[in-house]
């Protein structure tokens, strides 16, 4: 969210009249306008404590400035208090102020901010206590510089620094961290402190000495770039008037991230050592001329180190300043309307109101972002595996139940769309086509015979499920295209099945021919089901395999570090594959009946034969007497305007039923004379009807065999395989299970990582509704 103040109805008084009374402390004189600010900053400086900060944007003050810009005299003359000032330990690492106007007595409360490890890496945000709270602020600066080695030294405890005599002397140098994201935080209030809660930040470094570390710089600058960054973060930027503007880095990296200046107050300190005749140059800053600034530059004069070491107040230090802009040129001469952007107590009272409003427009916001942030963030933690139970075992046991469970319930048939019946049922509809599409083509006339049409018989209809295709068309012979995905097969002439017959003849009569001829032909379509079988029992496999690994991958998938579910994976996979021998073994045993042609059902079979012998001897009537006796329907009335056709054969059906002989149309092509090639057409119509049940009985079997011992049957052991094979039951059972349920470090950091940020957002979520109570 990009950050605009609007400036102030009421402008902050002025201070350079006379009548300024700079003995009142830096807190706000309007109780309305501070009461409201106070619960404000106490509201984010308590989101501040629970370390949400890392997860949100929160506003705040960050103070930013180069080495020796008088940034430490500044938050001073803000605070009240002294920084330490001996070897640049202010500068090791941030220092939050959380200043609170209070009609108790004044005093600070020391803390240890921690929201990183020894490495830098996150960890649980910790406040520490450094210390009893501190009455006099004589006290505050050897406090401060005992923290600061305390946080510099993450891998000691932290309280030795309050008393260990043998650690006063530590230099930074000696010190485990250069720099450290740990902060030391002051909580001060009085009568005489202000509602202003600000960071100062480590100042920015050019060289590193011969003491520093080479990587000091970069560490220092993407510290700082890591506050100031934050769209919500108003950038206190410290400049000074006794170095040229342009060669101060901390301005190049606020306005890196603040180009339009929209959230930087400008802060120009020292100006009591411009050379002479430069100071028009700095005044453009405060007309706001030079590099403008939404928020304007301000001036301050702050203590000299002589001053400071001479023990001067800070109501001193404060009138010293007041005497400046109000005594010395060009400074006292500036117009009235710029008088109110210098001296420390018109900064104080601008930065307290643009953090308030930028806190009470950004209250609403911080609402909704937390909400969608934990949402999120519990939806995260739902989406990692469950922990790891305490009782490994029965986790274990729990989760095999479970698979087995659903396992056998997907065997069994599930009426979704999905299950594995409902995606094996095509390819069980395609084996049987495959099968059916091995018919002997026989054709009843001779192959140099010219014929229209062969149509396919009538009595196949109602059995098959694709309508019959004509065996010969345009009077040409000429072989069927085969069926898609389906073995070929040769159309059968007629005067071909008679030479086979006549060839194969060894002792028999003049009437009779050898069994041999037909089992060939019987062998030649039942040695083309193993191809259809084989494909089948693939498909299945292939099914059941995807099936099975998805609902492995469904139950174990999560448990653990992934040994679980591998070794899951190679238990299923073998008792599938030993499934899957048997069935093969079965399917196999089936083909290998079908080579010995024969069959019980002798009424199906009979009833075949002379369907088809009549079918085969109709095709060969040249006067198609056959075909218009299937087509014969009786007439409702004798009637001499009938057809003489019909009426014939109605009265030839009537003469026989009268004789006591029971016949129906279809009968009659029986009484015609005897066909020459009629041998040749009783074998034909002998296989034709082996052929349908022998293939029905085949494309019964081969899918049910399959279902039994592959689909069915693999539920059988299934779970005896996993107990014995996950070790379940021995008495190395619990240190097995153990090691399965054991989870992956990755996914331990990342539920330790969103718990911790859990818990830091139910902590803020707690002190917004505070607010409302």
């Amino acid at each position: 969210m990009a950050f605009s103040t609007v400036p102030l109805d009421v402008d902050p008084a002025t201070s350079g009249s006379e009548d300024n009374d700079v003995n009142d402390g830096v807190g706000l004189s309007d109780p309305t306008l501070s009461s409201h600010r106070r619960k404000m900053l106490d509201l984010i400086n308590r989101l501040h404590m629970t370390g949400v900060q890392m997860d949100m944007d929160l506003p705040m003050i960050a103070v930013i400035g180069s080495q020796s810009a008088g940034k430490s005299s500044l938050i001073e003359s803000i605070s009240g208090i002294t920084l330490p000032r001996s070897a640049g330990t202010c500068t090791r690492c941030p220092t939050e102020c959380k200043l609170s106007r209070s009609e108790d007595a004044w005093r600070c409360i020391v803390k240890l901010h921690i929201t990183t490890g020894p490495l830098g890496e996150p960890c649980d945000v910790k406040n520490v206590s450094f210390g009893p709270p501190i009455t006099d602020k004589a006290d505050v600066e050897d406090r401060i510089r005992r923290a600061q080695r305390a946080i510099l030294n993450p891998n000691i405890d932290a309280q030795k620094f309050l008393y260990d005599s043998e650690l006063d002397d530590q230099t930074p140098e000696q010190a485990e961290l250069s720099f450290s994201k740990n902060s030391v935080s002051l909580e001060i209030s009085g009568n005489d402190v202000a509602d202003l809660s600000f960071v100062d930040l480590p100042g920015l470094i050019a060289s590193v000495g011969s003491t520093g570390k080479d990587g000091d710089i970069d560490l220092v600058k993407g510290l700082v770039a890591s506050y100031i960054k934050k769209s919500s973060c108003v950038i206190l930027l410290t400049v000074t008037c006794e170095t040229d503007f342009e060669n101060q880095g901390a301005h190049h990296l606020a306005k890196q991230y603040d180009p339009e200046g929209l959230r930087t107050v400008g802060v120009l300190t020292k100006p009591d050592r411009i050379p002479a005749g430069e100071e028009n140059r700095w005044l453009r800053f405060i007309r706001n001329e030079q590099e403008p600034l939404v928020n304007h530059w301000y001036c301050v004069k702050q203590p000299g180190s002589l001053t400071l070491q001479n023990g001067i107040s800070w109501a001193e230090a404060r009138k010293q300043e007041n005497d400046f802009f109000a005594l010395t040129q060009p400074w006292s001469t500036v117009e009235p309307q710029y008088q109110k952007f210098m001296r420390t107590s018109n900064l104080t009272e601008r930065l307290s109101t643009i953090l308030s409003e930028l806190i009470a427009k950004r209250l609403p916001e911080i609402h909704k972002e937390l909400y969608n942030i934990l949402h999120k963030t519990q939806e995260e933690m739902i989406k990692l595996p469950k922990p790891p139970s305490s009782d490994a075992v029965g986790e274990v046991w729990h989760v095999v139940s479970e698979f087995m469970r659903q396992l056998c319930r997907r065997l069994e048939g599930t009426p979704d769309e999905g299950g594995i019946l409902q995606t094996v049922r095509p390819h069980q509809q395609a084996f049987k086509r495959a099968i059916r599409a091995t018919a002997p083509q026989f054709i009843p006339w001779e192959r140099s015979q010219d014929r229209e049409e062969l149509l396919p018989p009538d009595f196949l209809a109602n059995e098959e499920d694709e309508p019959q295709k004509s065996t010969i068309n345009g009077g040409k012979p000429r072989p069927s295209p085969p069926t898609s995905g389906n073995p070929r097969s040769l159309e059968i002439y007629l005067d071909d099945v008679l030479n086979h017959a006549q060839r194969a003849r060894t002792r028999e009569l003049p009437d009779n021919y050898p069994f041999v001829v037909q089992k060939a032909y019987i062998d030649e379509f039942t040695k083309k089901w193993a191809s259809p079988s084989n494909i089948l029992f693939d498909q299945v496999y292939d099914i059941l395999k995807k099936d099975l690994d998805t609902l492995v991958h469904e139950h174990f998938e999560k448990m653990g570090r992934g040994g679980a579910l591998h070794s899951v994976l190679m238990i299923v996979h073998e008792h599938l594959d030993a499934a899957t021998k048997q069935a093969k073994e079965k399917v196999d045993w089936l083909l290998e009946l079908e080579k010995a042609p024969t069959t019980l059902n002798v009424q199906y079979y009979s009833d075949y034969k002379d369907k088809f012998l009549t079918y085969y001897k109709g095709s060969r009537d040249p006067g198609e007497l056959t075909r218009k006796l299937q087509n014969y329907k009786a007439p409702a009335t004798t009637s001499p305007y009938k057809e003489t056709f019909q009426q014939g054969i109605f009265k030839a059906l009537a003469g026989l039923n009268e004789a006591g002989i029971s016949a129906q149309a279809s009968d009659l092509p029986k009484l015609l004379p005897v066909d020459p090639m009629e041998p040749a057409l009783v074998i034909m119509a002998g296989v034709r009807a082996y052929f349908q049940v022998s293939y029905k009985r085949f494309s019964d079997m081969v899918p049910l065999a399959i279902d039994h011992e592959v689909v069915r049957g693999l539920e059988k052991g299934m779970e005896q395989a996993l107990r014995d094979g996950l070790n379940l039951t021995g008495p190395d059972a619990p240190a097995r299970c153990r090691l399965m349920v054991q989870e992956h470090s990755a996914v331990a950091s990342k539920r330790t990582e969103l718990q911790k940020k859990l818990d830091r957002l139910h902590a803020a979520s707690l002190e917004l509704r505070k607010l409302f109570v």
